[in-house]
């Protein structure tokens, strides 16, 4: 007697089949990427004089890179877990496919297109999100820096007056553009006795900061910071922590780090201990 497929086995070995597994066979789960480590290769890759791979970010970097590749967006040849500068022009045309533009398509991987990049290949864990707008001493940065701010005052010991926030696109000249995306700040130093101490609070929760003087630049004293990893930040910042990660001074000269010298985190890692 012949059997007849029921509807249930049906659908059971469709479903099966479209997982690409046979029936009886276990299901292969899709890769994954973790965020976190995926942007701070793209913080620190282009900027290396090498193709050395980000600790611990390899295999992420790679499940990315093959998926821009699925889309032609990048050589499959490039396909090697360093987010150099053909894998930041590779993201960045892959944003403006997804109608992005300005900050959201430097090539920079925000959560949005990462996730919708993954759709059907991997899913992304470790998150990073710079949450709303808000407002420091009136000026405006994203909530990730303000908490970092808070995090690098309780280790200073010292209230911190921020003197130039972020999103200020066309703002001050001297900045260079570092200001117009998320997490840059710049504080005053005027009620800080010790500054070192002060940058290496900053450094130490996530920052990459340097204190500035009137001899290196057009600008009053300061002490400036950019939130490494901060998905909004614009291009120029992005090479100011890349410098950072080379052990430079994020200066124009690109002369040696003048700064106390910490483990390089972001505040994620920071907050992990």
């Amino acid at each position: 007697m012949r059997k007849v497929a029921t509807a249930a086995t049906f659908t059971a070995l469709t479903g099966a089949a479209l997982m690409g597994v046979t029936a009886g066979q276990p299901a292969v789960a899709a890769p994954s990427v973790n965020m976190e480590a995926v942007i701070k290769a793209a913080m620190w890759d282009p900027y290396k004089a090498d193709q050395a791979i980000t600790p611990g970010s390899g295999p992420s970097v790679k499940v990315v890179e093959e998926a821009l590749a699925a889309k032609n967006l990048l050589d499959k040849k490039q396909v090697d877990g360093h987010f150099g500068t053909s894998t930041v022009k590779a993201y960045e045309k892959y944003q403006k496919s997804l109608g992005h533009s300005g900050l959201a398509a430097t090539g920079l991987p925000g959560k949005g297109s990462l996730t919708e990049l993954g759709k059907g290949r991997y899913t992304v864990t470790a998150p990073i999100s710079v949450g709303s707008k808000t407002s420091l001493d009136g000026k405006t940065v994203n909530k990730r820096t303000a908490d970092m701010i808070a995090a690098a005052e309780k280790k200073a010991g010292v209230k911190f007056t921020i003197t130039q926030g972020s999103y200020n696109a066309g703002g001050v000249g001297a900045s260079g553009g570092t200001h117009d995306g998320g997490g840059a700040v710049d504080i005053s130093v005027n009620n800080i006795s010790n500054k070192t101490a002060a940058v290496k609070a900053l450094r130490e929760v996530g920052f990459a900061a340097w204190h500035r003087t009137p001899s290196q630049g057009d600008w009053a004293e300061h002490i400036h910071g950019i939130a490494i990893s901060d998905t909004d930040m614009s291009p120029q910042a992005q090479a100011q922590a890349g410098d950072y990660f080379k052990g430079l001074n994020g200066l124009a000269s690109h002369a040696k780090d003048d700064g106390p010298q910490v483990k390089k985190v972001t505040f994620e890692e920071f907050k992990r201990g």
